[in-house]
């Protein structure tokens, strides 16, 4: 989807941003890169501070890569394992410290994970986050402990235009390929109750 001439001004990473299919398999993230995007998801904000995610990294060729490889979904096995790394997420749903918090759990940790997906639009990374795999074998694999509850995964590499690369299942093609659409503000933005669209009219 290209923006019009009179969608209104964002940052150009967050509207450029795609969640790529078609990853470059040879290419590898350097431990400075995976700190980065770590870093970015450590400073985001969270309820009380309390900082209720974690990741589990899977390095392409590394131990726990394969293990996730084996609990990937049929539509997932084949476009994840290229990525150079897939990040498991996990949010702490059983708090040490007022059980409130739980109810903010995975909201926290989704923050985090947009904070990590625009430093890695900045460094010219692509990331697709994904839901399709085992998640209770996974958690088991990784010896999570119970008050943890494993949520997503995110497939984070070099980007590779499917018009660069022959072999590509054609579904997978197809996705990479077509056009984004978002919703406008009018199904998702209300103003005196919940389904009135807001008055809003940014370039009156």
């Amino acid at each position: 989807m290209t923006a019009s001439p009179t969608s209104p001004q964002i940052l150009d990473l967050l509207r450029e941003r795609r969640s790529p299919s078609v990853f470059d398999p040879t290419y590898e993230l350097s431990d400075e890169q995976l700190a980065s995007l770590l870093e970015a998801a450590r400073w985001s904000p969270s309820n009380g501070n309390a900082q209720p995610w974690a990741f589990v990294v899977a390095r392409r060729g590394d131990a726990a890569h394969e293990v996730l490889v084996g609990s990937l979904s049929r539509g997932n096995s084949g476009w994840v394992p290229p990525a150079s790394a897939v990040l498991v997420t996990a949010a702490r749903t059983t708090p040490e410290r007022k059980p409130a918090l739980a109810d903010y759990a995975r909201y926290d940790l989704g923050q985090a994970v947009a904070h990590l997906c625009v430093q890695a639009a900045s460094m010219g990374l692509g990331v697709h986050q994904f839901g399709g795999f085992d998640h209770e074998a996974l958690a088991a694999a990784y010896e999570v402990p119970d008050e943890w509850s494993i949520v997503s995964g995110i497939a984070v590499g070099r980007p590779w235009p499917v018009r660069e690369r022959s072999g590509v299942d054609p579904s997978t093609a197809e996705r990479e390929l077509r056009e984004r659409h978002r919703k406008p503000f009018s199904e998702f933005a209300f103003g005196s109750r919940f389904g009135e669209p807001l008055p809003l009219h940014p370039h009156d």
